[in-house]
């Protein structure tokens, strides 16, 4: 397909699945569906030259999986760097090389390296993109079963689209939270950030340097093509995000924070903003849902945001393409599980990075007492350091089980090499994969399965979704327990 929109005044189309905004979020969903034999369109407002505003840098353990099963993940870390160990608050130094993946350590790569990767997937999948268009409004029909978004095109022509779902992907300012009428709730957590894209004449001791001192806190992460992008606060000088901004402000923010600016020169942009914590009460309204930014932000700490964005989609995807394919004994609890999984783990990632950003710009000594306590507990504790570590990286994030279910249910997959290749490998079908001992008999399930089996003689059986979580675990069922778990 190709990057082009309509100009075709009063046109209305269909599509399954409408997709509002081209970032991350929305890419990984489009491909994920596109290549589900589903109809995909994406809007987008920019103009298809204009590219997203670069923030995110770092790719963590979990979202490197998830690439992984959409066959990404090597291509992305040959674009980037590696980070074996992950700083907090200059003190504490978290070892990813802990972590239990195929990818313990933490990627550092521009956004946009990302978005090249999942835009190709999406338009080969046959997705139809349509830039610089903008929803104006949405109907959600009953007795349709449809949503209708009202567009605009960049020379004022207006046309509709219906679908039979429409996400949300279109970022903090989300045009679909505002046509629902949804609250984001919040507070602005940090005020006059300085961002700028800088050359430096000295390099960084560190590929991502963080620190912080007195009052100014600092960051520089490296495009690898000679800029890199810096961004700095001073807590003695809060402007407003419209104020002009000067680089001899950054370098005095750096040499605050670093005892050093590295010698920056030759900006070729700056931008002044802040850092907000919110997160909407409700990711599914009827037909449409929010993921993203357009869900919940946050502060910058801990380079979560991205890649919370990423999960959303591949927990929403499997969904709602099971759903769209017939494929699901129960529609609406189905696509009720992506809120009721994804919100907590929105708020959680509101409260780690709050906590992070708070205790590096702590200020009185009560503040510095408890960062210190916490840094030692990191320091001298393996469990509560592996904890963290789980939790910024996505590995050691689990979803609610039902009462009762095997303690497995919820979980992660781990890594785990079976007799027909890798899971992650497996997952790449975009489909269910049933794990037996080597003995056990062919199934099949209500929609695609991919059956694989132990390399040993281990009892457990599993079921593992799409997104790489297990869905159901038993110890050598018996047949019928086994096709009641694949029903249901």
């Amino acid at each position: 397909m190709t990057d082009t929109h309509s100009t075709e005044a009063n046109r209305t189309d269909t599509t399954d699945v409408l997709i509002v905004g081209a970032g991350p979020t929305g890419l990984l969903l489009a491909g994920d569906l596109a290549a589900q034999q589903l109809s995909v369109t994406v809007i987008e407002r920019r103009p298809p030259e204009t590219g997203n505003l670069t923030r995110a840098f770092a790719v963590h353990a979990r979202t490197l999986e998830l690439l992984d099963a959409r066959g990404l993940a090597e291509a992305l870390i040959r674009t980037g760097a590696r980070m074996d160990r992950m700083r907090l608050f200059n003190r504490v130094s978290l070892d990813l090389t802990r972590l239990r993946t195929r990818f313990p350590f933490l990627l550092i790569t521009p956004q946009y390296e990302v978005e090249h990767l999942l835009k190709a997937r999406a338009l080969n999948a046959g997705v139809d993109f349509r830039y610089g268009t903008e929803l104006t409004g949405l109907t959600q029909s009953a007795a349709t079963d449809t949503v209708t978004a009202d567009l605009r095109d960049a020379d004022g022509v207006r046309s509709t689209i219906e679908a039979r779902y429409l996400t949300g992907t279109d970022g903090v300012h989300s045009a679909v939270r505002r046509a629902l009428g949804l609250p984001f709730p919040g507070e602005s957590v940090i005020r006059s950030i300085v961002l700028a894209d800088v050359r430096l004449t000295g390099t960084p001791p560190e590929l991502l340097t963080v620190d912080g001192a007195g009052d100014a806190f600092a960051f520089i992460a490296p495009f690898g093509d000679g800029w890199y992008r810096v961004m700095g606060w001073d807590r003695t000088r809060q402007a407003d995000d419209s104020d002009p901004v000067e680089l001899d402000e950054l370098r005095e923010i750096a040499r605050l924070a670093f005892g050093t600016d590295y010698g920056m020169h030759d900006a070729r942009w700056l931008s002044r903003f802040h850092s907000d914590e919110r997160q909407v009460p409700a990711y599914r309204t009827g037909r449409v849902f929010l993921a993203g930014d357009a869900a919940h932000v946050h502060s910058p700490a801990g380079g979560q945001g991205m890649n919370t964005g990423l999960q959303d989609a591949a927990n929403l995807s499997w969904k709602l393409a099971a759903v769209l394919r017939g494929e699901s004994a129960d529609p609406e609890k189905l696509l009720d599980s992506y809120h009721t999984e994804r919100h907590p783990v929105g708020t959680q990632v509101l409260r780690a990075s709050g906590a992070i950003i708070r205790l590096a710009m702590a200020r009185t000594p009560w503040q510095r007492t408890v960062r210190a306590a916490l840094a030692h507990l990191l320091s001298a504790v393996r469990p509560a350091s592996d904890k963290v570590i789980g939790r910024l990286s996505g590995i050691g994030i689990s979803y609610p089980a039902p009462k009762g279910s095997h303690p497995l249910t919820g979980t992660r997959a781990p890594v785990l090499r079976l007799a027909e290749g890798h899971l992650l490998e497996l997952l790449r079908e975009g489909t269910f994969v049933l794990i037996t001992p080597p003995d056990a008999p062919g199934h099949t399930g209500p929609g695609p399965l991919v059956h694989a089996h132990w390399t040993d003689n281990r009892a457990t059986t599993l079921l593992v979704r799409p997104d790489g979580y297990i869905a159901w675990a038993g110890t050598r069922p018996d047949p019928q327990t086994l096709a009641t778990a694949l029903g249901r």
